[in-house]
């Protein structure tokens, strides 16, 4: 009779572990993906449907700059599995050997991407990282406000807008529109062409030119009235112009900058076959257009753009011409050099 209650005991215990292991979440069972990416830089339903799908949990991390994501991926090794570095970052990245080569046997979606994206200079043959989000830099004009076409970034540097300009507050931005519009790249290391574009910051702040030099508070004070022309970023124009009509966005003829955000996997992730499997969900159109329409960036996605239809295909603030794309220059890293632009960049905020 004991033998009997010890063994009802044995199987009450094992149809207690049962109920409770089928109780366990199934994430515990399939792990995490800790990934860091930017603020408010994907769709909370997109990061439900991978977890939904997958059984894996989403350890979500943001950061605001590019400089403090760089510092935390040198000194947290394995705290990141998927990161969103911008162009210029990557490159300094891999230069550092800190990011993982990417098997593209375990990214079958990785078919989807447009091709002009998928052998950028910053990484050729996107052997460490693929596209998430791009853009371009601009001018954001008030239509009823200017006389004629915004087509150069000449009209930044006269006086007929005076005072109803606004900048972007960022050197490698502030000192690309002006070494574009003097004939030169916007990645340049020559004295000469960094001091010209400087006098013309200079001179354009002096003059008073300039309304305010900002960067998240431009696309409201746009909307609100407040200013006729601003250099802004692509998907901050299109924010713009869906709440006020009068506005528009032109990519200057001179050239200007076009940006990649991409995926990317550190070579200390603690978690890689996760990292891929994130990366690939992210890659699939409808995952990819979800995306899009959250953030309101240009995607690399040629099937997701299929999905978004007429209305994002033609709309050349968010899907530029390729001539235009051609056009423009991904920022590359500027090494020791980068001092001198900040050296540069003191002169002209200081400028009065």
């Amino acid at each position: 009779m004991t033998e009997v209650k010890d063994m009802k005991k044995i199987v009450a215990v094992v149809l207690s572990l049962l109920v409770v292991m089928a109780l366990v979440p199934q994430t515990l069972a399939n792990g995490v993906v800790n990934v860091y990416n930017w603020e408010d830089y994907i769709s909370e339903d997109a990061l439900k449907l991978f977890e939904e799908e997958t059984g894996i949990t989403v350890n979500y991390m943001r950061f605001t700059t590019n400089e403090d994501m760089m510092v935390q991926v040198r000194t947290s090794p394995g705290a990141f599995d998927v990161v969103f570095p911008s162009d210029y970052c990557i490159e300094k990245l891999i230069s550092e050997d800190l990011l993982e080569e990417l098997d593209y046997s375990k990214i079958p979606n990785a078919k989807h991407m447009s091709e002009w994206v998928m052998n950028p200079d910053f990484d050729p043959n996107s052997k460490h990282s693929i596209a998430y989000m791009w853009g371009t830099v601009g001018i954001l004009y008030d239509k009823t406000k200017v006389n004629g076409p915004i087509d150069s970034w000449e009209v930044l540097f006269t006086d007929e807008y005076k005072g109803e300009i606004f900048m972007l507050d960022s050197i490698r931005d502030a000192f690309a529109v002006a070494l574009k519009y003097l004939g030169y790249s916007l990645n340049s290391k020559n004295p000469k062409e960094l001091n010209e574009a400087a006098k013309l910051l200079i001179d354009q702040k002096k003059q008073g030119i300039v309304k305010a030099y900002q960067v998240d508070e431009t696309k409201d004070k746009m909307v609100a009235g407040e200013g006729v022309l601003a250099v802004v970023y692509s998907g901050d124009a299109q924010y713009s112009i869906n709440l006020n009509d009068n506005l528009a966005y032109s990519i200057p003829k001179e050239g200007s900058n076009v940006w990649v955000d991409s995926l990317v996997i550190p070579k200390s992730s603690q978690n890689k076959e996760n990292a891929y499997k994130f990366i690939d969900f992210l890659c699939r159109p409808d995952v990819a257009q979800m995306n899009c329409e959250y953030i309101e960036y240009s995607s690399p996605n040629a099937a997701a753009i299929e999905l978004m239809g007429e209305e994002y295909i033609n709309n050349p603030n968010l899907n530029p011409p390729q001539e235009t794309i051609d056009n423009c220059e991904y920022f590359h890293d500027l090494k020791d050099f980068l001092s001198i632009y900040n050296t540069l960049w003191a002169q002209v905020k200081n400028a009065k």
